[in-house]
């Protein structure tokens, strides 16, 4: 590889209690006026923390699990009726997510929904977004890319205006994060990682944070999901989380995330489930040599390992493995298309059309 482009510009406050510094993070970026984004179980939190930081205006704590683009727009209109500066996002990726359409769209006057389906630019001049993971696994702490839902419609929307301006990554933030949630999300990093290695855009800045990211989660995601208490496993989670994030923000996901569009719309798999989903059978279809040399690199034997230890968190953690798990009704061949279809799907080291991405699920019944 003789060329590559790399840029991050988000300044990320990594540590346990960081969170604690906001008052100093919204000093150094001179931010005047904010509101949050959060789901309704940190919804409590955040308004206390506006007794003690003048700075927060209002919150919208109806986030749901996969974000609509109705919560994103009921937070711009926050953001605008107290002439915010800044959206605030403390969540999983969905609160962050909705942080940054909401910021995208706050100071503009065009239909939100043109937006949404890009037949209207962005406006010009979005407002700042921090963006505070409570969860290890999105990584939008650190991209321009914001997964929102319209109704069954989600669209992954990759825009230099999601852009956090600051990321604040506090494990401590993670300690009461259910067993569940903490393998979806897990699982999920290690998607990031694993496609942002073998995406035919890959290159080599991410690619060494792509194999940092392996090795911490598969060091640390039993012992998080075992023991939610333990801080040490938590911290090391979190960091695989972030560095998961860029390693995919240059380079993108793949089939892996490709695929999980479709299952999330159509039989409601949160997302991390959905990317594990199909996860293990991706590192079996994509394996060559530079994942084997991954797999070296991280300990393991090869990539038949790496599969199986993937497949065995999704059975500890009792995640859906099979199209049978998903109900009465699944349609293979709606699923092998939307995916093959999916411009993600575009980027995977092996190439899929529908009757591949057919019998591939074939495999899952």
């Amino acid at each position: 590889m003789n060329e590559f482009v790399y840029a991050q510009p988000v300044k990320i406050w990594f540590g346990e209690g960081k969170f604690e510094a906001l008052g100093a993070v919204l000093d150094e970026l001179g931010l005047q006026r904010c509101v949050i984004a959060c789901g309704r179980h940190f919804a409590p939190a955040a308004r206390a923390l506006m007794e003690t930081e003048p700075r927060l205006a209002a919150v919208y704590g109806e986030v749901e699990q996969n974000p609509q683009l109705s919560g994103a727009i009921e937070t711009a209109k926050l953001a605008r009726a107290f002439d915010a500066d800044a959206v605030i996002g403390v969540g999983g990726g969905s609160s962050l997510d909705t942080a940054k359409f909401a910021a995208a769209i706050a100071r503009g006057d065009g239909d939100p929904l043109a937006y949404y389906r890009g037949e209207l630019p962005l406006p010009s001049d979005p407002l700042a977004v921090i963006a505070v993971p409570t969860t290890a696994g999105t990584g939008s702490e650190v991209t321009q890319v914001a997964v929102i839902s319209h109704g069954d419609e989600k669209r992954s929307i990759n825009q230099p205006a999601f852009m956090p301006k600051a990321a604040i990554v506090d494990p401590l933030l993670m300690l009461s994060v259910p067993p569940r949630t903490t393998m979806n999300t897990g699982l999920d990093a290690m998607a990031h990682a694993l496609e942002g290695y073998w995406n035919i855009n890959h290159q080599p800045i991410c690619d060494i944070m792509a194999v940092e990211a392996v090795r911490l989660i598969l060091g640390n995601l039993e012992t998080a999901f075992r023991d939610g208490e333990n801080r040490e496993a938590r911290a090391n989670m979190a960091l695989a989380s972030t560095i998961a994030g860029l390693a995919f923000s240059q380079p993108r996901t793949a089939g892996c995330h490709a695929a999980s569009y479709p299952l999330s719309e159509h039989y409601h798999l949160p997302h991390g489930e959905a990317c594990a989903f199909t996860l293990d059978h991706f590192v079996r279809l994509n394996a060559d040599a530079r994942l084997e040399e991954l797999c070296r690199r991280v300990g393991l034997s090869g990539t038949a390992e790496l599969a199986d230890r993937i497949a065995a968190y999704k059975q500890m953690a009792g995640l859906r493995t099979r199209l049978a798990d998903l109900g009465d009704h699944v349609d293979i061949d709606v699923l092998a298309r939307e995916s093959a279809a999916h411009v993600l799907m575009s980027f995977n080291p092996v190439p899929m059309d529908a009757a591949a991405m057919r019998a591939f699920f074939e495999q899952l019944r």
